[in-house]
């Protein structure tokens, strides 16, 4: 099956069309932003980074996003559409370096894997990238107990706040800055909600083989996803097949106390092995000093971690599991056992500081994060942070062994600002 292709430009107005047609004398929704990123990265003299871009690499980006939704009747139609470039070192570093630059992040993503091929490189030269893609592209309808929806969506799963096991497609980073959108694929996506409040979700995500260009079962995932009440407590059973890969979890949520205790375990059958994660957590919120708290403190189990804190190539390499679940993006963790928290304090009604610290238990080492929300006014913001990695080196955080005789994956103290308009 070859690789259906659309300049996201022309889809755009075919988007456009479609949705005037639905909506004739139907209400729409349009909107968006544009976000203006500054991205600062320092690197200690032992780290290849360095040896290939210097001290410090510095990154400029701009995000255009534009939102549009209709409906008619029980039918719905949502499409957003996203312009973004980038222009700094850390282009420079992915072109040199390859795989081994994804401490650095890679930013774009890509459809190399996804059913529909929406995204569009604009420019890629020297230090600069620029493209454009349909974010979101589905068609939807909703009945009084059901709702079907085809094309690229996001879906969110899971009870974890950092850690997100039960989440198969498209999880975000934990220690990702801006969390607004999530990346969306394309899927068939379902829901019916029971009598007694239950609802059972179901999702079918259509992939290629990266290699063929073709569609296969074995890259999709499907899964089915049911969540109950059981007197105060709610619960989720999930089954699911990723990647010809036998996945089962179960999860759920609490309230004692006036705290909020979550948790999921989620098993994997690999054809090499069975893993298990699980991750549980416990959130709080109060008034301190005439200031609003929230704190969270989270433990994550990652069964296809390293065992020994060995994260040299030649370690790494007899990890088949855990490398091709960091490579899709499923997994972001090397090591075993983790421990994360943080608190987001209320400055001001309209100001926010959020400490986050995540913590490899095993190495032991840690990235600490200064995040900082500030509403500029009705439809400006302002997000900024400052990241903080420990740890000595060969340790994940403090940078893990390049394969290099005394070269490290290290990053030293980054600070990422954006500010972001809404219209």
């Amino acid at each position: 099956m070859t690789s259906f292709k659309m300049r996201p430009s022309h889809a755009l107005l075919l988007l456009l069309s479609c949705a005037v047609a639905l909506a004739d004398d139907s209400p729409y929704d349009f909107g968006g932003h544009t976000k203006f990123r500054l991205v600062g990265q320092s690197f200690p003299d032992d780290s290849l980074f360095r040896d290939v871009i210097g001290s410090d690499a510095i990154d400029v980006e701009g995000d255009l996003r534009l939102n549009l939704s209709t409906s008619r009747g029980r039918w719905s139609f949502n499409s957003d559409y996203q312009l973004f470039a980038l222009h700094g070192d850390s282009v420079q570093l992915a072109r040199e370096l390859g795989a081994l630059s994804s401490l650095s992040a890679d930013r774009f993503p890509d459809d190399q894997r996804r059913l529909f091929d929406l995204t569009h490189i604009i420019d890629d030269s020297s230090q600069s990238v620029s493209a454009h893609r349909l974010d979101r592209l589905w068609v939807g309808y909703t009945s009084e107990k059901a709702v079907v929806r085809f094309g690229r969506q996001a879906l969110s799963w899971g009870n974890g706040l950092f850690y997100s096991p039960m989440d198969l497609v498209n999880p975000f980073d934990p220690a990702a800055i801006d969390t607004e959108f999530k990346t969306g694929d394309d899927m068939l996506y379902l829901q019916y909600l029971r009598d007694s409040g239950d609802d059972v979700q179901g999702a079918a995500v259509f992939r290629r083989d990266p290699l063929s260009g073709d569609v296969e079962s074995d890259q999709a995932t499907v899964a089915l996803k049911y969540h109950g009440f059981l007197g105060e407590s709610e619960y989720d059973v999930l089954v699911a097949e990723s990647y010809g890969d036998t996945v089962l979890g179960v999860g759920g949520v609490r309230s004692i106390g006036g705290a909020v205790v979550r948790g999921d375990v989620v098993v994997t059958d690999t054809s090499s092995d069975t893993y298990v994660q699980a991750v549980a957590n416990v959130s709080y919120s109060w008034t301190w000093g005439g200031r609003n708290i929230s704190g969270a403190v989270e433990y994550y189990f990652n069964g296809f971690g390293q065992q020994g804190e060995r994260y040299d190539p030649l370690s790494l390499a007899s990890n088949p599991d855990l490398l091709v679940r960091l490579a899709r993006s499923e997994l972001f963790t090397l090591g075993r056992n983790y421990l994360a928290g943080s608190l987001m304090i209320e400055m001001s009604p309209l100001w926010t500081l959020t400490p986050t610290l995540l913590a490899n238990l095993n190495d032991p080492s840690a990235l600490l994060q200064f995040v900082t929300q500030h509403s500029l006014s009705d439809n400006m913001t302002f997000l900024g942070s400052l990241n903080i990695p420990l740890g000595s080196n060969g340790t994940e955080f403090g940078g893990i062994d390049s394969g290099i005789p005394d070269r490290y994956l290290s990053s030293s103290a980054g600070v990422f600002a954006q500010f972001a308009w809404y219209f």
